[in-house]
């Protein structure tokens, strides 16, 4: 029987995979999703540095979310992380959603980039 965490991984690397044949030399746009807090970075994986990043632990961000582990708290990483992108000078990425599902704090993240500029 595979243990879930196996899984996970094996599901996380086929989608990096995936998303590598597919990218057309565009950053990725990564996720990462904790029980308590929501991360999202833009990668240049040609150059191997990160463009912009944001955190549901940034000060500025702790002081106004109720907590960095629900939709709103996606929602304002997803913009924030887009608007830095932008200044950055990053507009077309790939979403790297790491394996977990699009749908709920994933999905909100996503929905919040789009509508703040970033195309995907």
């Amino acid at each position: 029987m595979k243990s879930a965490k196996k899984s996970v991984e094996r599901r996380k690397m086929r989608m990096r995979r995936t998303l590598a044949r597919r990218t057309n030399d565009r950053p990725r746009l990564s996720v990462y999703r904790s029980s308590k807090n929501i991360y999202a970075q833009i990668i240049d994986d040609v150059n191997g540095h990160t463009v912009a990043s944001a955190s549901s632990l940034e000060k500025e961000l702790r002081e106004t979310l109720k907590t960095g582990a629900d939709k709103v708290a996606a929602a304002e990483i997803g913009r924030l992380v887009a608007e830095r992108g932008k200044k950055a000078g990053v507009e077309k990425v790939v979403f790297d959603r790491s394996g977990y599902r699009f749908h709920g704090r994933i999905k909100a993240l996503a929905d919040a980039a789009r509508e703040a500029g970033m195309k995907f």
